[in-house]
């Protein structure tokens, strides 16, 4: 056993010692607390991602909804000869394509928990 500091009392080694080993132990419990702070900022982020993408997937398949309604009346909003063009059968076709594609596309999103 070595002393810390010659101009000190001899008599005051053990309480020295005992200090040495509240500050290592303290140190130790800094560490800890640090990789604790940082393992939960990781979980937040995670978590945060997990929303995000849940987020992503709703507002993916509402836009998949969307875009055949848009497709639809794009391809019948033309100034292209197509079959059923100025009839009734042609509007119930094409508003039936509509219903049909957006109700698809609802069940099977709903099905795979995107919406």
């Amino acid at each position: 056993h070595r002393r810390l500091d010659a101009k000190t009392a001899p008599e005051l080694d053990p309480l020295y010692s005992d200090l040495y080993d509240h500050v290592l132990r303290v140190s130790e419990w800094t560490e800890s607390l640090r990789d604790m702070v940082t393992t939960v900022f990781e979980t937040n982020l995670s978590l945060q991602d997990a929303h995000l993408n849940t987020v992503m997937k709703k507002l993916t398949g509402w836009a998949a909804i969307i875009a055949v309604p848009t497709a639809v009346t794009g391809y019948y909003g033309q100034n292209v000869l197509y079959p059923g063009i100025n009839t009734l059968w042609g509007f119930v076709a094409s508003a039936a394509i509509i219903v049909l594609c957006v109700a698809g596309l609802y069940w099977m999103f709903r099905r795979r928990d995107w919406l």
